[in-house]
């Protein structure tokens, strides 16, 4: 595969997902959707970020592992907590990079 034939599908790919996208917006705009399901697309990006974060946060080379011994565990329910109890995204961050740091030292 050459390296233009590369560039064609990833802009392909990018072109076909912002379509689909906009789509749905275009043709059914937010004001005509049903409340139950406006209250519902609310659950989808913390449902899709869990599911990204969680399975590095327990898994260790495919395993579970449940331990203080786990850096990632610890340090991303302290971050979990940071942020649940400021809602503030960068302390969040700030305070989950800092706290596997100094674990990473210990």
């Amino acid at each position: 595969m050459s390296r233009s034939e590369l560039w064609i599908i990833i802009l392909g790919g990018m072109a076909v997902t912002y379509l689909i996208r906009l789509s749905f917006f275009f043709f059914i705009p937010p004001d005509r959707l049903p409340e139950w399901f406006r209250r519902g697309l609310r659950y989808i990006p913390p449902a899709v970020l869990a599911a990204l974060i969680v399975p590095d946060l327990l898994l260790l080379d495919g395993t579970l592992h449940l331990s203080f011994a786990n850096h990632r565990l610890v340090a991303g329910s302290i971050a979990a907590l940071v942020g649940w109890r400021t809602g503030n995204t960068w302390l969040t961050i700030i305070s989950g990079l800092l706290a596997f740091g100094l674990l990473a030292l210990l």
